[in-house]
């Protein structure tokens, strides 16, 4: 039985205070029975945001890393530096880093083995572009994204990364896979793992879905027994949303 998985993804909002104070009150209403969470707030927050969540069910993620331990990578930050301040989960591939900062798979690829190496455990993000959508591109794109981010990952390994599969058309765009477009293409996913390493390893991957999640269509998304939880963007800065998002599978 794989866990639920609730992710938040502050990206480039919050401050040290507005943030304490989101996972004060997140953290007063998330208990150990509800799925796993974790918030996953920008570095220069992460040791005052780990403080407070220290006596809390909520685990501490942060948005991106280097796949070199250390050296002259100005701006950059080391898993050994992440782990120092007791971050378990890692967000790696999001689709603003591969469109904007222009990661490459290949790139991805040595993230995803390096926080597999420092035991943090990394979210990889995979999605097509609406133009991939429309053009019926989907299952190729991923495949691609897939099979180059995974490279040389073995089935051990492949059983601790958690993916999140988000359409980059959905991201902040108020738009959402419909529940049969998501259910489908997870269900892709998950097939594509079962193909690389065995039926028994791919059920325990867990798959998450993003893209303008939020509390009144998680109920559908979740519908789809291979939907295993939600990476969550703007409605984790909200509260009450993120907690109604994070209590859909328990009460469910």
């Amino acid at each position: 039985m794989r866990i639920p998985l609730i992710a938040g993804n502050w990206k480039m909002n919050m401050n040290h205070e507005s943030g304490k104070d989101l996972v004060k009150k997140i953290s007063d209403k998330v208990g150990g029975s509800d799925p796993e969470v974790v918030v996953c707030c920008p570095f220069p927050m992460l040791l005052e945001i780990g403080k407070c969540l220290s006596d809390s069910a909520i685990m501490l993620g942060a948005q991106n890393m280097h796949w070199e331990n250390s050296g002259a990578f100005t701006g950059e930050i080391s898993a050994d530096m992440l782990l120092e301040l007791g971050v378990k989960y890692v967000i790696i591939g999001h689709s603003e880093r591969r469109q904007i900062f222009s990661e490459t798979n290949h790139m991805i690829n040595l993230k995803v083995k390096k926080a597999l190496e420092k035991q943090i455990v990394p979210i990889l993000c995979i999605g097509e572009l609406l133009n991939e959508r429309e053009g019926k591109q989907t299952e190729r794109v991923l495949t691609d994204q897939l099979e180059n981010s995974l490279a040389n990952i073995n089935t051990q390994e492949a059983t601790k990364i958690v993916i999140a599969y988000e359409p980059v058309w959905a991201i902040g765009t108020g738009k959402t896979a419909t529940p049969e477009q998501a259910a489908d293409t997870i269900g892709f996913i998950r097939g594509w793992l079962k193909e690389k390493y065995g039926e028994s390893s791919s059920e325990k991957i867990r798959i998450l879905y993003g893209g303008s999640v939020k509390p009144d269509n998680i109920s559908e998304i979740m519908k789809s027994p291979d939907v295993d939880g939600a990476l969550v963007g703007g409605a984790s800065l909200i509260d009450e949303d993120f907690i109604n998002i994070v209590h859909f599978k328990h009460s469910n």
